[in-house]
């Protein structure tokens, strides 16, 4: 094992390794991939030198999202309109700041880590177990977690979402996606003992892995929350309008009139859930359809909640909200905003280039951080308007008070593609977390409603204009994760890696203090 890791095709491997891993999530849920594809990335690690080991971790994470994130170029050059040069900027720009991450933590790996805990004299028949049951899936997790907020964050592909039909998403309730990520990075340790490691070494590791997937087996069925009052009817509305004409002011009427139609014969279910920014104009402007609308629904005990384009309090910033046109108006505004799609991170020089070539180059103003439930049909409700819901630790403080999850999104930005099943997925893991159902309205799907468990009830097609109905019911009470977030995780892995480098850190003391000496006697 230890002499094909360290031959010079074995890094270039870790590219199309890091491409079948993406096959692990939505649509193509094959699952084993996740554990399969990074225990090559662990078995390469624990041979590695630090160059050759910024390599493997660069070009590993590269490949995932070269292939699962191909979907960039389309939503910025087929749907933005942006040049084709630009789309692929940004699009290997993301690729080589994600890469770059797992590069730099592959190089602290083999400097600091693998020369404690997998030396050179071990033979192909003996591997460190610490190395790969604790410290690498400490060091993946943590990794995870930290890209999932920093600058902004991009938390897609966390290894946890490609679990939600496993019996691993039974730890979503208990600690999040990111404790699946863990158990998922431990088993793939656990496989390269079994495929590398001493008669002793491969018994830890069977037990280790049937110990994780036992219990996650245990866990299935356990509810951490209750329901509470009755049943809800409800109405997700899909209007499918082409995102190049959404905005367009010639299908400005026919846009109000669709949703107008297929809402109309479905007032009477408690609520109606409009996408995200369905209507293509402000308020103002909407004043009457608005009014027409809420007195329609109302006459019906129905809450219409709708996503919106609004301005803010001093009516000149923009907020893309959601709007609950209940017994009052309940506003919720967006506060995750997509870079480069709803604001752009840009000096002002570029920002006026971008102006002079007829790009888009303003900025939609993010809601306030600590935002109230929503109120709609005398419930509740944890709001997220498009990929805020990847942010799953943000929606936690909500649930003391929400009995049910909504999401509207306009998936129509990624055209027919990979991005809107991913998405989906991430939506069905922050049910999962919460144990809330939810309804979701995408404009040309996917449309669904998810019960508490987060499996999938009902769907739209995708890109045909419909009306999901069913019902959902409340729930109230707090799973663990929805108690604790991600610290108690977060503290673990920190935990794991500062007892792991602390024999580093020793040398590192012991040579500063003999420089100091050495520098002493020299100056006498």
């Amino acid at each position: 094992m230890r002499r094909f890791f360290e031959s010079r095709y074995a890094p270039w491997l870790a590219l199309p390794m890091g491409a079948v891993l993406s096959l692990a999530f939505a649509p193509f849920e094959w699952w084993p991939l996740a554990i399969l594809c990074l225990a090559y990335l662990f078995a390469a690690w624990q041979y590695a030198s630090p160059r050759l080991a910024a390599k493997f971790g660069f070009l590993f994470t590269a490949g995932i999202f070269l292939a699962g994130t191909y979907w960039l170029y389309n939503t910025i050059h087929e749907i933005g309109h942006a040049p084709a040069w630009i789309a692929i900027f940004l699009m290997f720009g993301m690729v080589a700041i994600i890469g770059g991450y797992c590069g730099l933590l592959g190089h602290a790996i083999g400097r600091w880590l693998v020369p404690y805990f997998s030396t050179a004299e071990q033979s192909d028949k003996r591997v460190s177990l610490l190395l790969l049951l604790l410290i690498l899936p400490a060091a993946w997790t943590l990794l995870e977690w930290f890209r999932g907020w920093f600058l902004s964050g991009f938390p897609w592909f966390a290894l946890g979402y490609s679990q939600t039909d496993t019996p691993l998403a039974s730890f979503a309730p208990v600690g999040g996606v990111y404790t699946i990520s863990l158990l998922v990075a431990i088993s793939a340790g656990a496989l390269v003992v079994l495929l590398g490691g001493s008669s002793r070494q491969r018994i830890v590791a069977a037990l280790a892995i049937a110990a994780i997937w036992g219990s996650g087996a245990v866990l299935w069925k356990h509810e951490w929350t209750r329901p509470v009052n009755g049943p809800l009817t409800v109405a997700v509305v899909q209007g499918a309008v082409p995102q190049d004409v959404k905005w367009s002011e010639e299908y400005r009427d026919s846009t109000l009139a669709l949703y107008r139609e297929l809402t109309l014969p479905h007032l009477g279910n408690d609520i109606v859930l409009w996408p995200e920014a369905a209507l293509p104009d402000m308020p103002e402007q909407l004043r009457d359809y608005l009014s027409f609308m809420w007195s329609a629904a109302r006459a019906k005990n129905s809450t219409l909640i709708t996503g919106l384009l609004h301005y803010g309090e001093n009516g000149t910033d923009v907020r893309n909200g959601l709007l609950s046109l209940d017994q009052d108006l309940h506003w919720y505004d967006k506060r995750r905003l997509v870079p480069f799609g709803e604001f752009f991170p840009v000096p002002a020089f570029v920002r006026e280039w971008m102006r002079l070539q007829s790009l888009p180059y303003s900025d939609i103003t993010p809601g306030a951080r600590h935002q109230p439930a929503l109120h709609a049909a005398g419930q509740r409700i944890g709001a997220t308007i498009c990929y805020e819901d990847a942010y799953g630790s943000e929606q936690l403080s909500v649930l003391k008070e929400a009995t049910l999850l909504i999401n509207v999104t306009n998936d129509a930005w990624f055209g027919d593609t990979t991005a809107a099943p991913q998405h989906l997925q991430i939506s069905r893991m922050r049910v999962m977390e919460a144990q809330r159902p939810l309804l979701r309205a995408a404009n040309d799907g996917i449309s669904a409603i998810l019960d508490a468990s987060g499996k999938v009830e009902k769907t739209l097609p995708r890109f045909k204009p419909g009306v999901l109905t069913g019902a959902v019911q409340p729930r109230t009470g707090l799973t663990p994760y929805a108690h604790v977030g991600n610290w108690p995780l977060v503290s673990l892995c920190v935990a794991i890696l500062a007892l792991a480098l602390w024999p580093a850190i020793g040398n590192l003391r012991r040579a500063a203090e003999q420089l100091r000496t050495r520098a002493a006697t020299a100056r006498k």
